[in-house]
């Protein structure tokens, strides 16, 4: 490991001292009248129970899905509601035998479902987008049944998914029919489940912003409660497969959307992020980068939470065993289900954040990140470094009685007072149960 430059270490030295001035500070008064992070923020995970019948060739089993969702701790879960199997022959709408496993899933209570509102039917012409105004309307009719039949459970629900990748190759998916689609669908679900956000974007992969720029200039905003994004990064150069990029490009967005709202704080959801571990592709990323940077975005999400109002993890388990093929690798969990690092990974980190009240990222030093938050049963500091090579060590400041730290994955936590503490890509967690911010030394590491 190279050490950083003299002249890096006595700027960062600087910084240091005035940054250890600045955070030994009480809870706030308004920090203690704030809502705790899971009730202000979902964190979830997409399933594959919509899809492919009554047996899912990707493994995916209910009662083993719930259980998954329930030891993780989430809030929340993503999977597909099809038109073409809750609506069959006669316009019927409802749940069919080849939504048992969707149905199931979603009537177990595990989780408020964000359920996506799509695909054509093979019954309804122009439907595949829809184009005219009869599909858009029967499509409409769709959608609020399929509202209406879930209402109980809390959902959120999405218009399509990644309609913009599809538009690559089919110009029906224009900006203007996805803002049509959604001035239609969006006040009849409304009508029947009021509380329910409803989402659109849903976007697919859109470097150089070109199709969401044209997007938003439709004015689809109006009939939307959230944008929704998809961000991934894992075909990129090694050094941007990280959590940092994906912050870079959500904080872009978020600027976009809040220009073309007037709203700086218009909800923003990522329904879909992650890392696959194909270990034989040039894409694939090792578990433990995989664990990290998940580890890495829960722990920042905690402190965008003003306009970022859910994140959802690309998929709960892998969707098949071969080693090169990328879809089959992004599992929290092995096709086998027997969890990777990742799965202890999102476990550990939200439940040392999910309490908090408030949370605020700061810079230690060059690429160290250090979350600050505030629970009601004391301080909160998480701390990593953005990038492998560079290792650090921090400590607690004096002492501070009953501090502790662990990192996401550890069983027990261990005395922070007096310990100098590697630095890593893995988030170190320090909790201080007094309630003032521990203030952090960090040198190099030896």
């Amino acid at each position: 490991m190279a050490a950083p430059l003299p002249r890096t270490l006595v700027r960062d030295s600087l910084r240091l001292a005035s940054l250890i001035a600045s955070i030994l500070l009480p809870v706030s008064v308004c920090a203690q009248q704030a809502q705790p992070l899971d009730a202000r923020f979902l964190l979830g995970v997409g399933t594959h129970q919509g899809l492919g019948g009554p047996v899912s060739a990707r493994g995916y089993v209910p009662s083993e899905n719930v259980a998954q969702i329930k030891q993780l701790g989430l809030n929340s879960f993503r999977d597909d509601f099809p038109w073409s199997e809750f609506e069959v022959g006669g316009r019927r709408m409802g749940f069919t035998p080849r939504l048992g496993r969707l149905e199931a899933q979603v009537k177990s209570g595990v989780a408020r479902p964000l359920l996506i509102l799509a695909f054509g039917h093979h019954l309804v012409p122009n439907s595949s987008p829809p184009t005219t105004d009869e599909a858009r309307q029967r499509f409409a009719d769709y959608a609020a049944a399929a509202a209406q039949s879930v209402v109980a459970q809390h959902p959120l629900f999405e218009l399509w998914n990644e309609w913009n990748l599809a538009a690559k190759k089919d110009p029906a998916f224009s900006p203007e029919n996805y803002r049509a689609l959604a001035e239609v669908t969006r006040p009849v679900v409304k009508r029947v489940a009021p509380n329910a956000p409803f989402l659109v974007g849903a976007l697919g992969d859109d470097l150089g912003w070109t199709w969401t720029e044209k997007m938003l200039r439709t004015g689809i905003l109006q009939y939307a409660d959230g944008a929704s994004i998809h961000l991934y990064n894992f075909c990129m150069g090694p050094s941007k497969r990280t959590s940092a990029e994906i912050i870079e490009r959500l904080t872009a967005f978020h600027r976009l959307v809040g220009q073309a709202s007037g709203n700086p704080d218009f909800p923003i959801y990522v329904t879909e992020t992650g890392w696959t571990t194909a270990a034989t592709n040039k894409c694939g990323v090792s578990e433990q980068a995989q664990s990290d940077n998940t580890a890495q975005l829960i722990l920042w999400a905690s402190t965008a939470a003003r306009w970022l109002k859910g994140m959802w993890f690309y998929e709960l388990k892998d969707s098949g065993k071969d080693a090169s093929d990328l879809e089959h690798n992004f599992g929290l969990y092995r096709f086998d289900n027997s969890p990777k690092p990742v799965a202890c990974a999102v476990q550990g980190a939200w439940a040392f954040i999910r309490s908090s009240l408030s949370a605020e990222k700061r810079e230690l030093a060059t690429g160290v990140v250090s979350i600050n938050a505030t629970t009601t049963s004391g301080a909160r500091v998480a701390v990593w470094s953005e990038t492998p090579e560079r290792r650090y060590e921090v400590r607690i400041k004096g002492d501070q009685d009953g501090a502790t730290f662990a990192m996401p994955c550890d069983s027990a936590a261990r005395p922070a007072s007096g310990a100098w503490i590697p630095v890593s890509t893995t988030p170190v967690l320090i909790a201080a149960s007094n309630g003032a911010m521990p203030a952090l030394e960090i040198r190099p590491a030896r």
